[in-house]
C-alpha cells in the first residue's frame, strides 16, 4: 500500500520582527446602575453613580463608553418595569455591547431567577458582567457559584425588607393614617399637609351620579350621560366606563370614612396584588376626611346595588334582569298573574305605539296570561289623574301622610348602634392583646363579625326608615306647594314618588313610595 507523501514547508528565517502586531479593538462596556427610592438623597446617589461609571470606563485605555443604563426610584426584585434594564439587554442581544459593569448583585437584581436568567443569557454571548463589591465577573470558572449565593442572599434582604414594609404598614393601619393616592381620586385633591380636601367642581359630578342612580338611571345612562355634557373622568378621559360608575357608587371614602388593606400583596417578587376577601385583617378609619356624599345616601345606593344585582323583580318570584329605560320598568305589574309588565313597540299602518304587556303574553308561557295591555300614553295619564286627586283633597291626604310617619316612626329599629360601638372598641382592643393566642383570636373575632353585622342591619334599616320618611315628607311638601293641578307628566317626578302600578281588567291601583294607594279606573 503506497503511502502518503508528506512535504515539509519550513519557516522563513526573520531578522527582527517586521510582522506589525494587529490592533486590538476596544471592549464596547456599558453600565448599570440604579437607586431604589426617589427621595432626594438617593437621587443625589443616582446622579454620584453615572459619574463614577463615567469615569470608571474612561480610565482604562481598552475601554470605550458603550452607554450608561440607569433606572430610577425602581425596584429591583422584578425587572418587568426596569426600562432602562431591559433596554440594555436588548443592545447586549443586538451586538452593541461587549462588557457590563455594575456595582453589586443587589443593585443589578434582588431576584435570584431573574438575576441567573439575565446572566446566563449574557454568557451565551460571551459578555461578561462584573460586579465591583463582590469582584465577581461572570466569566470566571467561580463566577456562577459565587454569583447563585450571593443572589439569594440578596433576595432573602428583599424579602425581609418587604416583611418589614408590611409590618410598618400594618402598625400605620392600627393607628389610623392612611395615605390615598389623589391624582385619579375624582372630587378629592391633597392640600399641602397631605391630607385630603373636596374639589369643588369634581365633587359636583360625584354628587350627580349618586342622584341620578338612586332616581333609577343605569350606570349605562349615567354614563353616557356624563360623556354627552364633556365631564372628565377622575383620570382625565373622556370615556365613561359602567364599571367606574359602580366604583364611585361603592367607594366609602365619599363619605368621609376609609377602608384599608382592601388588596395586598401576594408575592414580593412579582408584586401580585389580590383582593382581599378576609385572609388579612382591613382597618375601616370613620371621619378621616370632609364628605362629599351624605352617609344616608351612600347607604340607599348600597341598597340599590344590591338590589339590581338580583334578577327576581316579578313578585310571583320569576327572575327579571333590572333595567331603567323608562320611569315605568320593573314597577308595572300583572293584577293577575303577578308578573312584570315589559315595554313593547307596536307597529301598525306604518305607525309606533309604545304598549306595556305582562311578560309571560310575550314569552308565550303555560299558562297563558290574557291581561290586557296598556299604552304608555294611558300610564302617563294615570298618574296625573292620581296626582291631581290628591291635589283635589290636599287635606284629607296631608292627614293621611301625618298618620304614615308616626306608623313608620313606632315601627323604627331599636338597636343601639352607639352600644354597639362601645361593644365593639372593647373588643378590638382585646383582640390586639390576644394576637397570639389563636383561639381566643378566633372567638374574639367571630363576636366582631357578628356585631358588625348587628351594626349594618341597623343602619340600613335607620336609612330606609329615613328614606321612607322623606319620600313621605317629599310628597307632602309637593301637595303644599302645587298651586294647581298637573297638565303634563314629570319623568322625574315619578321616579322619584312612585313605587309601583298593577294593571287589573278594569282598573289601576297606583302605590307610592309614601305608602299611599290609589285605585283610577278606566
Amino acid at each position: 500500500m503506497e503511502q502518503n507523501r508528506i512535504m515539509i514547508i519550513p519557516a522563513k528565517r526573520q531578522i527582527g520582527n517586521n510582522i506589525k502586531e494587529a490592533e486590538k479593538p476596544k471592549l464596547r462596556v456599558a453600565a448599570y446602575c440604579r437607586v431604589s427610592t426617589d427621595s432626594e438623597e438617593q437621587a443625589s446617589s443616582y446622579e454620584a453613580q453615572i459619574q463614577h461609571y463615567t469615569e470608571y470606563i474612561a480610565k482604562n485605555p481598552d475601554w470605550q463608553l458603550a452607554g450608561i443604563f440607569a433606572d430610577d426610584g425602581i425596584s429591583g426584585t422584578n425587572t418587568k418595569h426596569r426600562v432602562e434594564f431591559n433596554r440594555l439587554i436588548e443592545e447586549c442581544m443586538s451586538g452593541n455591547i461587549d462588557m457590563v459593569i455594575t456595582k453589586s448583585i443587589s443593585r443589578f437584581a434582588r431576584n435570584t431567577l431573574d438575576c441567573l436568567k439575565y446572566i446566563r443569557k449574557l454568557k451565551d454571548k460571551n459578555i461578561p458582567v462584573y460586579f465591583e463589591k463582590e469582584s465577581i465577573n461572570t466569566m470566571d470558572a467561580k463566577g456562577e457559584v459565587l454569583l447563585t449565593i450571593m443572589a439569594s442572599l440578596a433576595q432573602q434582604e428583599s424579602q425581609s425588607l418587604s416583611q418589614n414594609v408590611k409590618l410598618g404598614l400594618q402598625y400605620r393601619y392600627q393607628q389610623g393614617q392612611i395615605q390615598i393616592n389623589h391624582n385619579k381620586f375624582l372630587g378629592y385633591t391633597k392640600n399641602d399637609d397631605g391630607k385630603l380636601i373636596i374639589e369643588p367642581k369634581q365633587a359636583e359630578v360625584v354628587k350627580r351620579i349618586y342622584r341620578e342612580y338612586l332616581l333609577g338611571f343605569s350606570m349605562n345612562r349615567i354614563a353616557s350621560g356624563l360623556e354627552a355634557d364633556g365631564i372628565l373622568t377622575g383620570a382625565g378621559k373622556k370615556k365613561w366606563w359602567t364599571s367606574t360608575i359602580r366604583k364611585i357608587l361603592s367607594n366609602e371614602k365619599y363619605i368621609g370614612d376609609a377602608l384599608l388593606q382592601k388588596t395586598y400583596t401576594t408575592d414580593f417578587l412579582t408584586k401580585t396584588r389580590v383582593k382581599n376577601t378576609g385572609l388579612m385583617p382591613q382597618y375601616y378609619v370613620e371621619g378621616n376626611h370632609e364628605a362629599i356624599i351624605p352617609k344616608e345616601t351612600f347607604m340607599l345606593a348600597q341598597e340599590e346595588l344590591a338590589k339590581r344585582q338580583v334578577t327576581a323583580v316579578s313578585p310571583n318570584g320569576r327572575k327579571r334582569s333590572y333595567s331603567s329605560n323608562s320611569c315605568f320598568s320593573n314597577i308595572i305589574f300583572c293584577g293577575h298573574c303577578r308578573e312584570v309588565f315589559c315595554r313593547v313597540h307596536w307597529y301598525r299602518h306604518k305607525t309606533s305605539t309604545v304598549v306595556w304587556r305582562c311578560a309571560s303574553r310575550l314569552e308565550d308561557r303555560s299558562p297563558v296570561c290574557y291581561a290586557r295591555s296598556i299604552k304608555e300614553e294611558t300610564l302617563h295619564q294615570i298618574v296625573i289623574e292620581a296626582l291631581n286627586r290628591m291635589l283635589l283633597q290636599k287635606s284629607n291626604y296631608l292627614d293621611i301622610l301625618q298618620k304614615n310617619i308616626t306608623t313608620v316612626i313606632k315601627r323604627s329599629d331599636t338597636t343601639d348602634i352607639a352600644l354597639i360601638d362601645e361593644k365593639l372598641l372593647t373588643l378590638q382592643q382585646e383582640l390586639l392583646r390576644r394576637a397570639n393566642n389563636r383561639e381566643a383570636y378566633n372567638n374574639i373575632a367571630d363576636e366582631i363579625f357578628h356585631l358588625r353585622e348587628l351594626r349594618a342591619k341597623a343602619e340600613s334599616n335607620t336609612v330606609l326608615r329615613d328614606d321612607t320618611l322623606k319620600r313621605i315628607t317629599e310628597l307632602c311638601d309637593f301637595l303644599k306647594e302645587q298651586p294647581q293641578e298637573l297638565t303634563a307628566f314629570d319623568e322625574l317626578l315619578t321616579r322619584r314618588i312612585l313605587d309601583s302600578i298593577t294593571v287589573y281588567d278594569d282598573h289601576v291601583t297606583v302605590k307610592l313610595k309614601s305608602g299611599i294607594s290609589l285605585d283610577i279606573d278606566e
